[in-house]
């Protein structure tokens, strides 16, 4: 048995959460793109078959990249506004980090299947999310996508004009990295 314990982070690929928008006044607001510059991931290996997989990302690194749609282009401030809308939705103050650890890890045609929990503002709940992996001379080439429910973890959405405006309750989560061999 050759465990060991690979690391990836923020220097090795991207984090990115994308939102949509609902309600009578859908458009007049915007689709974010946000990312996360501080994160952490772990894979547990024998070998070089995943046996665990951990990932914290910390939600003070929250960064609102774009906003698409609306009636207007999204300024800096709009951005700094959906920065901290999106913090006090993800209740960061009391709970800074979102976890996710899969205990199993299942080979499938073209990557690996994860079945952990995810723990987001204090609540945790099962997910599973499947991992693209594509071997490269110099490590693996690693993307995953998968979608995430407010209501599955507690948060309300956030919305304004009495609800005529409001984040989508499913986020969509795009995630790729190079993890480089050992």
């Amino acid at each position: 048995m050759n465990a060991a314990q690979w690391s990836i982070g923020p220097a090795d690929g991207k984090l990115i959460i994308t939102t949509d928008k609902t309600g009578p006044a859908a458009k007049t607001g915007h689709r974010l793109t946000i990312d996360f510059t501080d994160w952490a991931g772990t894979v547990d290996v024998d070998g070089e078959v995943p046996q665990k997989v951990s990932l914290t990302v910390v939600l003070d690194s929250l960064e609102v990249l774009s906003g698409e749609g609306g009636v207007t282009p999204m300024t800096g401030a709009e951005k700094s506004m959906a920065r901290s809308n999106a913090l006090k939705s993800l209740k960061a103050s009391k709970f800074p980090t979102i976890t996710y650890v899969a205990s199993t890890v299942s080979p499938t045609d073209g990557g690996y299947h994860l079945d952990g929990e995810l723990t987001v503002a204090g609540t945790t709940i099962p997910k599973q999310v499947d991992v693209a992996v594509k071997e490269t001379a110099s490590g693996w080439d690693l993307s995953a996508a998968t979608t995430i429910s407010h209501k599955a973890v507690g948060l309300k959405p956030y919305s304004l004009a009495m609800g005529a405006l409001k984040v989508d309750d499913e986020v969509k989560l795009e995630f790729t990295a190079r993890l480089p061999k050992p």
